[in-house]
């Protein structure tokens, strides 16, 4: 039983260290995997992957300097919508244009008028 409660606080503890901070993702991978689909024949594939990585890393420097205005519940629920499952091998690496878009979306949800 106290096997159970320590692993219960230590968890709990690693969710909210996790969600203090933006997370670390590859950037590289995600745009090599991300341009292959959304290729950009104008610019070519080096093109498609240079524009990719310069939003991602746009988005990484906003969440950076505006992280702490979101609520915690918010960070850790659009952290895990953005990883997703990672057993999951045809899953996309996660994306910090993803993860800003989820956290503007939760702003703007609590915004709306309670019906």
């Amino acid at each position: 039983m106290l096997l159970k409660l320590s692993m219960a606080i230590l968890g709990s503890q690693l969710i909210i260290a996790v969600s203090d901070e933006v997370p670390k993702f590859d950037i590289a991978k995600e745009c090599k995997i991300d341009s292959a689909a959304a290729f950009d024949p104008k610019a070519g594939m080096n093109g498609t992957i240079k524009r990719c990585k310069d939003d991602e890393e746009r988005a990484r420097d906003q969440l950076q300097a505006i992280w702490s205005s979101f609520s915690t519940s918010d960070r850790t629920m659009c952290i895990g919508a953005t990883v997703g499952n990672k057993a999951d091998a045809n899953s996309m690496p996660p994306s910090y244009v993803d993860l800003q878009t989820c956290l503007q979306d939760q702003q703007l949800a609590r915004k709306l008028p309670k019906q």
